[in-house]
């Protein structure tokens, strides 16, 4: 008599829940990495610095310790991200699910292997379609946590920037950023003249806050990190990763 083994296997969630009920979208994976669609709102903090409830690291770690479902189906025991987005900034996320991983794909960010596209809406009307800026960028000594141009002490930044479609008197622009400087899309557009709306930090001050008019919600960060391309270290082959921005760009009237 032939006996038949049945093998049970558990479908792995297509998002994190984490502990206060945020539900993350899983936007790719692999055996050594997974993609996220960071929500705005969460900042990218070592474990151990937990001056908010809102270290989306912190939360990640209390999923993985707590065994919770996203996790325990994976069988993961380490997260970490290897690239940073600001707290306000939504989209593709990368993480990596070993130390192994962890060191191959900073290699990659740090030698500037990784393309990175964003969407962002700005204020006013750009007069080039299409520009470069190459501002260096230096952190300011009277105001912790921002930054500014600065030619002669700052570090070298370059971000690539494209107007899509303008809106009366704001405009949807990709930028390409070919360094990874803090704040580097937003110190660029402010500098250009054309900050991106709900910026308070690099904004003009009658953007902070601002209610809902039209079309336009009330004042957030109108910037989205919508792709990452890369070489993949271990399987040799190029990956690229989306977001959708559909919603996004509705947000902001376009």
């Amino acid at each position: 008599m032939f006996r038949f083994a049945y093998h049970h296997t558990v479908a792995r969630p297509k998002a994190i829940e984490l502990p206060d009920g945020t539900i993350i979208p899983i936007l790719y994976e692999d055996r050594a990495v997974l993609a996220i669609d960071k929500p705005a709102g969460w900042i990218l903090a070592p474990e151990s610095w937990d001056r908010t409830s809102r270290n989306l690291q912190l939360a990640l770690i209390s999923g993985l310790k707590g065994g919770d479902f996203w996790a325990r189906s994976r069988n993961l025991k380490f997260l970490r991200f290897v690239h940073r987005l600001d707290a306000d900034t939504s989209g593709v996320l990368l993480l990596v699910k070993n130390p192994g991983a962890a060191r191959a794909y900073s290699r990659l960010f740090a030698t500037r292997r990784v393309e990175k596209i964003y969407l962002t809406v700005v204020q006013g009307v750009p007069k080039q379609r299409s520009w470069v800026c190459r501002l260096k960028l230096a952190p300011r000594r009277d105001e912790a946590g921002r930054m500014k141009a600065d030619r002669r002490r700052g570090k070298e930044a370059e971000t690539l920037f494209r107007a899509l479609q303008t809106n009366r008197d704001s405009t949807l622009v990709e930028a390409r950023p070919l360094t990874g400087r803090t704040h580097q899309i937003r110190v660029h557009l402010a500098e250009s003249g054309h900050p991106v709306l709900g910026d308070v930090l690099y904004g003009p001050v009658s953007d902070n806050p601002q209610p809902a008019t039209g079309n336009r919600p009330p004042a957030s960060l109108a910037l989205r990190a919508v792709s990452l391309a890369y070489h993949d270290p271990f399987h040799k082959r190029t990956i690229r990763i989306d977001a959708p921005v559909t919603e996004f760009c509705q947000r902001f009237g376009f």
